[in-house]
């Protein structure tokens, strides 16, 4: 299983949010690019990026640290947050990307994300956020009467590079992921399965692999030191 630390940018600054609340901020670092070395100097082998304030904005805002960051780095970097147009997509694969995280367009405008799909086979990530069980959008500020599984089931068959599923509700908590819900997306579609909220411990890690699922994000846990990434990367390897 794949371990993605995650590098939330907001301000420029290395941040985490608290159940994707914007008034629930903690800065860790005001060197996202420094951050990123120190990752890869751990092991990390894959980084997932997030605009919060693109996410907020709907366009790309934190440009100038995303290029920093993969100056620094030489393993795949993925980016999510205000993903909205062609032009974006073009303009942030060009940049060095390795692929991009598109939820809210998804959900708005599906046809349009299964035509990108296709236009970029393999570089494109369909994110979905969940509060219980239903889809956020807008960087979480609103939720859908969309079912999360139902949303993911209308992409079967296109050449998607994975999904990155968030559940809200242990984002940022600490608290340990959603087991069921990660293992009933995974069991629902045929593509990769990246979970992300709430993972703290190797043992969080361990069931997380058990399940199958392709991958998974880590944020604050790293951050606050309840799991270290080598012990996550030693747990994934089940």
């Amino acid at each position: 299983m794949e371990i993605w630390p995650a590098i939330d940018l907001r301000g420029g600054n290395c941040v985490r949010l608290r159940q994707g609340n914007y008034d629930r901020e903690t800065v860790f670092g005001e060197d996202p690019a420094a951050m990123a070395r120190h990752w890869v100097e751990l092991g990390a082998r894959h980084l997932h990026i997030v605009d919060l304030d693109g996410a907020k904005e709907g366009r790309p805002v934190n440009l100038p640290s995303v290029r920093e960051i993969l100056q620094a780095v030489d393993v795949p970097c993925e980016l999510g947050g205000g993903v909205r147009s062609e032009k974006t997509i073009r303009e942030l694969l060009d940049a060095g990307l390795q692929r991009l995280v598109i939820g809210t367009l998804a959900i708005l405008r599906p046809d349009w994300f299964r035509e990108m799909s296709r236009a970029f086979p393999g570089r494109l990530v369909l994110g979905i956020d969940a509060r219980a069980g239903c889809v956020a959008t807008d960087g979480w500020l609103e939720t859908s009467e969309v079912s999360a599984v139902k949303l993911a089931g209308q992409f079967a068959g296109e050449p998607i590079a994975a999904l990155v599923y968030t559940d809200i509700a242990t984002d940022g908590m600490l608290s340990g992921p959603n087991f069921a819900a990660m293992a009933q997306m995974r069991s629902a579609v045929e593509m990769p399965v990246i979970a992300s909220g709430g993972v703290t411990t190797k043992e969080d890690v361990a069931r997380l692999a058990a399940t199958g699922v392709a991958g998974c994000i880590i944020g604050r846990a790293l951050y606050e030191e309840t799991l270290t990434l080598p012990d996550a990367l030693a747990a994934a390897d089940i």
